[in-house]
């Protein structure tokens, strides 16, 4: 499973997490899978979530989290593109997602 989405980021280096979710009728939300991955240049970027297997109940709904980062989980990225065990700065970070993105589940 993975989430293709074409990115921007204002700094040097950084995060991109997609989380899939299985959110049932009284709200309750599941993790199913997830991933991370560094930004280093503009375009079409992949998050690879993993291999799963996961049923969707009648009434369930699917919520795919998107943010820029998922610390404690990994290591944040400081955003100056400095190898992440001696970088001593944090630079912000504006990461913009374009709407021609898509999560691609396969469906047997």
């Amino acid at each position: 499973m993975h989430a293709s989405f074409d990115v921007t980021t204002s700094a040097a280096s950084g995060d991109l997490f997609a989380r899939l979710c299985d959110v049932d009728p009284s709200g309750k939300s599941i993790n199913i899978g997830d991933g991370l991955t560094r930004i280093a240049t503009d375009g079409p970027t992949v998050v690879a979530m993993g291999s799963t297997a996961h049923r969707f109940r009648a009434g369930h709904r699917i919520r795919l989290l998107v943010a820029g980062g998922a610390y404690p989980r990994w290591m944040r990225n400081y955003g100056t593109g400095e190898p992440i065990a001696t970088a001593t700065r944090m630079v912000p970070a504006v990461t913009t997602v374009r709407h021609t993105s898509v999560l691609e589940i396969s469906v047997v």
